[in-house]
């Protein structure tokens, strides 16, 4: 008998478009395992709101493989540990994984050594490929578009094999439900499932849906109200489906561009984290380490207002409820509401970094650390940090009624012309008054900014 290979899922969870699965295929039997490694990542261990999502999509992985005569092991404990381990009791050789770019990951990576075989299939184009004269990832995403276009478009995509080999024995598997994913007590995810269904599957269903779509999403991906963006992005991080798929499946389409540069943000993110993995947990800005964030008690209160959706301000609460009743929010209020924690209330980026990670079903370590520090302006490719949104104004040009209406129904009522920024007259009594005025907010920052500079 030939001696088996280990494939090793992480956030690539398919089958379509899998070259590790391909490479460990072609060379005899397949041990399919999914590691639950709580150790490696420290205090970025995978969110809540991940966690339901991974459930479900471990669920759809192990029907899949089993429709092709293979099945998934799950095993829990630090990866490189556990996958030594599972070679030593199954014989098997080589290991077979997708790259990965997060610091936890690719540590170990390095732990497992020549056993291990890499293979390049999350991104459009391998982030170390995409590089400076001198060799170093870019800092600046404008640079590292036109890097890229030299590496476009990328490969087109495998198919999945019809057959997996199966060892003549399986290893031991955890049960799923042993891993306690889903919450309990109380359930707070129960309307995860009105909005996502996780799988490879639905993955496709989605993009073959915003194919459709994608001539508009340029205009369309900034209305809160209207279904304009692709509701890819848990599919893509979780590896259900690979952005070479959905390029390709975009491709001739008028009017792509716009999408197309999302889509490689993703590389360009993993590139900054490749560079600077600690850019989760530190500015990237030296200059920002000696701003005067608020702390004590008044600045707790602010935090728990914000992430409850209670603020005040519509287009914000609206986002945050969003996020606490779904996993996910709108791209444009992701913004509003990171920078009004940030600037109105003075909040650290990072404490809004990690409500996200735990509160998304999207939760990308590039992805997060790189948008947050954008909108803070402590990242090194990102937005002044006295370029400060005006939520008031943001809600209103951007059409956002319906949207505060589905998400804030206290405000259902209100008219377009109040909705967006009611006064005390049409304040039903049940929504708080704003915490900070605009104009307080802003000078405040300001201030902040300039003490920083001394």
């Amino acid at each position: 008998m030939t001696q088996p290979s280990i494939l090793w899922f992480r956030q690539d969870l398919r089958l379509h478009d899998q070259p590790a699965l391909c490479a460990a295929a072609d060379a005899g039997p397949v041990i399919p395992v999914y590691v639950l490694d709580d150790d490696a990542p420290g205090d970025w261990r995978i969110g809540g709101a991940q966690r339901w999502w991974l459930h479900h999509s471990l669920h759809a992985l192990a029907r899949d493989l089993e429709s092709r005569g293979s099945r998934l092991l799950l095993r829990r404990g630090p990866a490189a540990k556990v996958l030594a381990q599972l070679a030593g009791e199954s014989g098997a050789g080589a290991i077979h994984a997708i790259r990965h770019y997060e610091p936890w990951w690719r540590a170990a990576e390095a732990d497992l050594g020549e056993r291990l075989c890499l293979h390049d299939g999350n991104h459009l184009a391998p982030p170390e490929a995409v590089t400076t004269g001198s060799g170093k990832p870019f800092r600046i995403y404008s640079a590292f578009w036109r890097a890229l276009q030299a590496h476009l478009p990328p490969e087109a995509p495998r198919e999945a094999p019809e057959t997996i080999p199966a060892p003549d024995h399986w290893p031991d598997s955890d049960a799923l439900a042993e891993w306690a994913l889903l919450p309990t007590g109380p359930d707070w995810s129960t309307g995860f499932g009105e909005e996502w269904q996780p799988g490879e599957a639905q993955a496709h269903e989605r993009l073959a849906d915003f194919v459709d779509r994608v001539a508009g999403y340029e205009r369309d991906r900034n209305l809160p109200a209207e279904e304009g963006t692709s509701r890819l992005s848990p599919h893509l991080h979780h590896g259900e489906i690979s952005p070479r798929a959905v390029w390709h499946a975009i491709e001739g389409q008028r009017d792509a561009e716009k999408f197309r540069k999302e889509l490689a943000w993703r590389d360009f993110t993993d590139g900054v984290v490749m560079a600077l993995p600690r850019y989760a947990d530190e500015n990237g800005r030296d200059a920002f380490d000696r701003l005067p964030w608020r702390k004590g008690a008044a600045a707790q209160r602010d935090l728990r207002a914000w992430q409850r959706g209670r603020t005040g301000y519509p287009i914000v609460d609206a986002g945050m409820r969003q996020l606490w009743t779904s996993g996910w929010m709108h791209n444009r209020v992701r913004m509003i509401a990171a920078s009004f924690l940030v600037k109105h209330l003075l909040i650290d980026w990072r404490e809004g970094e990690r409500w996200y990670w735990d509160c998304l079903v999207d939760a990308d370590y590039g992805n997060n650390s790189v948008n947050w520090q954008w909108i803070a302006g402590t990242g090194i490719d990102a937005n002044m940090f006295g370029r400060i949104m005006a939520p008031l104004g943001q809600s209103e040009k951007f059409d956002a009624g319906d949207y505060i209406r589905r998400w804030v129904p206290e405000l259902a009522d209100l008219s377009d012309a109040q909705i967006h920024d009611p006064d005390d007259a049409a304040r039903p009594q049940a929504y708080p008054h704003r915490i900070i005025g605009h104009r307080e907010g802003r000078e405040r920052a300001l201030a902040a900014a300039k003490a920083m500079r001394g």
